[in-house]
């Protein structure tokens, strides 16, 4: 499954996109959540065959779809994979344990279905679409200054919240981006303190020599930004890069159409910590698909207050973690809807007498 590419030359365009302002207005008045459709979720969990709450998460999954569908029961029909791929010119400086050319490389595995989530999203009857960022023009080396002027962060925001449509049941998020890791981990820095080796990690492999580099251009990206440490989208333009920066628009179109999103693993869980440091709130129609084998993403994760569903030791991105997550959504909401209730299938209750029992 190729799925649908989208080749953006967006930065080049002047039609009065969104500004971080703008953006900034749009997440001060977000829908919160449907907590009639909530409720009905789970009176209807009470009365399945099962003794309370023996489902455990697969219960709150499903209420939590029916909560930010706004629908119960919800629907999971239509899935989409979404990627977004960025260029960042900080993985010039030896970063990565791959060459920056591999991000447009891979792009076009994606497109011939060669990847690991193009084999995901057809196994699962998914909706993949990848997006290229501007691969041709990477952001600059955040060393020193920042990664992006305003209107290249807010124009990648803007065509991250463009790539979503209403009718989606779901939405997996992912990246594709040689030297986000690093990124992720300048932008973790800035939004929650600590020092640059609490969030570097790895990425694609590097050597221990290859985190100590990580960790001197993490920390000339702190001290060449001074002004990301005061606000959490001033952190996304000086540290962060357009893919990220569309993963957040994403995230903030799909509260506006009712969309539950699942976010992948550090990389992408970092572009979405930019809004939860905006408003903690900002994230509550997301779940965290894994705890990605990066380490700092297990800090990452403590600090937004997110749970993630699977332990699997990945660190591939690409949505391929949160891809994981719908065959174990479907498999809960199967059960809601498929199970008998007590009466139905002529069980007793807990503490009732079994039927035509002698008083």
């Amino acid at each position: 499954m190729s799925g649908h590419h989208d080749h953006s030359h967006h930065a080049h365009d002047d039609d009065g996109l969104p500004s971080l302002e703008e953006i900034r207005r749009v997440l001060a008045d977000l829908p919160g959540p449907d907590l009639e459709a909530g409720t009905a979720a789970l009176q209807r969990e009470q009365t399945l065959l099962k003794p309370p709450g023996a489902l455990g998460r697969l219960e709150e999954l499903v209420q939590w779809l029916a909560t930010w569908q706004g629908k119960a029961p919800p629907e999971l029909t239509h899935p989409r994979i979404v990627i977004f791929a960025g260029a960042h010119g900080v993985a010039q400086r030896g970063v990565s344990a791959y060459p920056p050319a591999v991000t447009g490389q891979m792009v076009q595995a994606f497109i011939n279905g060669h990847a690991a989530i193009n084999q995901l999203a057809e196994l699962h009857d998914a909706d993949l679409r990848v997006h290229e960022m501007d691969l041709d023009h990477p952001t600059s080396d955040f060393t020193q200054g920042p990664a992006m002027s305003e209107e290249v962060c807010a124009r990648a925001a803007a065509y991250g919240m463009m790539a979503i449509e209403p009718g989606l049941h779901l939405l997996c998020l992912g990246e594709m981006g040689i030297g986000n890791t690093t990124s992720a981990a300048a932008l973790c820095a800035a939004l929650f303190g600590g020092p640059a080796s609490d969030w570097v990690g790895p990425g694609t492999g590097v050597d221990s020599e290859g985190i100590k580099r990580k960790i001197a251009v993490v920390e000339a990206g702190l001290a060449a930004n001074p002004t990301a440490l005061t606000d959490p989208f001033e952190a996304l333009r000086c540290l962060g890069g357009q893919e990220l920066s569309a993963i957040m628009g994403a995230i903030i179109a799909c509260r506006l159409a009712r969309v539950p999103v699942v976010l992948d693993g550090f990389a992408c869980t970092a572009a979405a910590a930019v809004l939860y440091k905006a408003d903690p709130k900002a994230l509550d129609h997301c779940i965290v698909a894994h705890r990605s084998a990066e380490p700092g993403h297990t800090r990452l994760l403590t600090a937004i207050n997110k749970r993630p569903l699977f332990e699997f030791d990945m660190r591939l991105g690409e949505a391929s973690g949160a891809a994981l997550t719908i065959p174990v959504l479907r498999s809960a909401l199967a059960c809601h809807l498929n199970m008998a209730t007590f009466a139905e299938a002529g069980v007793s209750g807990k503490g009732e007498k079994p039927a035509g029992s002698v008083h």
